[in-house]
């Protein structure tokens, strides 16, 4: 079947969303993927209205996930390596942005890691009021070096998330044009799929790539 890159595709209507009015194409493009799985990510990590949260690694998926974090009352910590990404988490409303394993200001009541890198688990469960979640959003993640159990004692918790639903996707996008979410993009042609694909390896994307068809 026609990959992801084709210029016009069928599909069945139980597994296609309506799209947000009053966002350009370009502009809609990030929520179906990083800001649908950023959005559950954001549930998993079980934190209340008006709470605390740290976000480890700020691409696609967190510079929107942030978004609904912000209008749900949620304080908001960026731990991410690249200074550029820290800007970016500070521009959207985070009240503090860190390097990757420097401790939040406050204990947090979840946290959120999209970079691919087991050993962030450490400093997030670190992070973590007693009961909090560490919620894994990457699809690939490097190993996770061995736990102390005093970071995972007091009913913390360590989840992946490995899926999303229908439900997720209206609720999301129904959210999305509430707020209405800004999706920071760079855009490329789709001649220039390889380059995209180049700098999101290098960690080179500020918010997300999109290709114009």
């Amino acid at each position: 079947m026609d990959g992801g890159y084709a210029e016009f595709v069928r599909a069945p209507e139980a597994f296609v969303y309506a799209l947000p009015a009053g966002f350009p194409d370009l502009h809609v493009a990030p929520l179906l993927c990083a800001g649908i799985i950023g959005y559950r990510t954001l549930r998993l990590s079980n934190v209340p209205r008006g709470g605390s949260l740290v976000i480890y690694g700020f691409g696609a998926a967190a510079h929107v996930a942030i978004q609904v974090a912000r209008h749900w009352g949620i304080r908001v910590y960026a731990a991410t390596r690249d200074e550029r990404h820290r800007r970016l988490a500070l521009d959207l409303g985070a009240v503090w942005a860190g390097g990757s394993e420097d401790v939040p200001p406050e204990p947090v009541d979840g946290a959120m890691i999209f970079a691919p890198a087991g050993n962030l688990v450490i400093p997030a469960l670190r992070a973590l009021k007693r009961g909090g979640t560490v919620a894994c959003g990457g699809i690939h993640m490097s190993p996770i070096p061995p736990i102390d159990y005093d970071l995972l004692y007091w009913e913390r918790t360590i989840r992946s998330v490995a899926n999303n639903t229908r439900q997720d996707g209206e609720e999301f996008l129904r959210i999305a044009a509430e707020i209405p979410i800004h999706t920071e993009i760079q855009e490329f042609a789709l001649k220039d799929a390889g380059a995209a694909l180049n700098a999101l390896k290098n960690d080179a994307i500020r918010g997300a790539a999109v290709l114009r068809l």
